[in-house]
């Protein structure tokens, strides 16, 4: 199958429009249309629904996407697998979560090229969901994430302990159930953390799934939320936020998973570089 055909699929299935969909891959509409029919053709069934709001997956269409996506993830590893350059012997992948990317990989990048100069690395930036389906597809080879996924072949192995503090843009003293307090989710553990912590908490005006969005939130309009202190460190330092007196912190843990057969020595100093990296943090202060 033509993956002009998968990435049109999924580009609809994203944003929900030919129209956007077109925009995003540079064609026409009618080159996303022609697609979608040729593809629907090979598989003998309807995607899309369309609509004048746009277009939903029908049935047939959800459960091609998994596949879809999966086509794609492998051909772009096969590219940099037969892409490698005569000077590199081997090639690591590794998956980290939006908000770890600045704290972690910045500064573990020089270091692995310092230590294994002969190893290409590949950095891929995803939510932890999408981060654990392609670890466990192969399209990775670690992850960096707040919510692993245990399975028998993963191993999790805990990298630090982050510290969630509630912080606001005055000296104002916010709960949760404030107007102005922004609810950041940091996935499961938190959810229940945080429920059993304010069990008179209701839904916030405001919900993120995003620190850094919250963040800059606060940076420009008066709320709180709960926030990594080493991220806020800086802002603490210099008055532009605060940290809520007599509120609960929690610790949220972050862990590098591999599969169990991820046992070659690069992989060994991945790790072991990241463990370094993380050392240098100061997260508690």
């Amino acid at each position: 199958m033509d993956l002009a055909l998968a990435r049109t699929f999924l580009a609809i299935a994203e944003v929900g429009n030919f129209v956007k969909a077109a925009d995003q891959l540079y064609v026409t509409q009618s080159t996303v249309s022609a697609r979608v029919k040729q593809l629907e053709a090979l598989l003998g069934q309807q995607l899309f629904l369309r609509s004048k709001a746009g277009a939903t997956l029908t049935a047939a269409g959800v459960k091609f996407r998994p596949f879809a996506e999966k086509m794609l993830q492998i051909w772009e590893q096969a590219q940099h697998e037969a892409g490698l350059p005569e000077n590199f012997r081997a090639m690591l992948v590794i998956g980290v979560e939006f908000t770890l990317w600045q704290r972690l990989l910045v500064h573990w990048l020089p270091w692995m090229r310092n230590a294994l100069p002969e190893v290409a690395i590949r950095a891929e930036v995803d939510n932890s969901q999408s981060l654990m389906r392609k670890l466990q597809d192969g399209i990775i080879d670690m992850a960096v994430t707040y919510t692993p996924l245990h399975r028998n072949e993963f191993t999790i192995d805990t990298l630090l302990a982050e510290e969630l503090i509630m912080v606001s843009s005055n000296k104002k003293a916010f709960k949760p159930w404030d107007d102005g307090y922004i609810y950041v989710d940091w996935g499961a553990g938190f959810r229940a953390e945080h429920m059993e912590t304010f069990p008179g908490y209701e839904a916030s005006a405001i919900a993120v799934s995003y620190g850094p969005l919250a963040l800059q939130h606060l940076l420009v309009n008066e709320g709180a939320a709960y926030l990594p202190r080493r991220i806020v460190r800086p802002m603490l330092e210099d008055g532009r936020l605060f940290e809520v007196p007599d509120m609960p912190v929690f610790s949220w843990p972050v862990y590098i998973v591999y599969a169990d057969t991820s046992d070659e020595e690069q992989f060994a100093i991945a790790r072991q570089g990241l463990h370094y990296i993380a050392s240098q943090e100061d997260i508690s202060s």
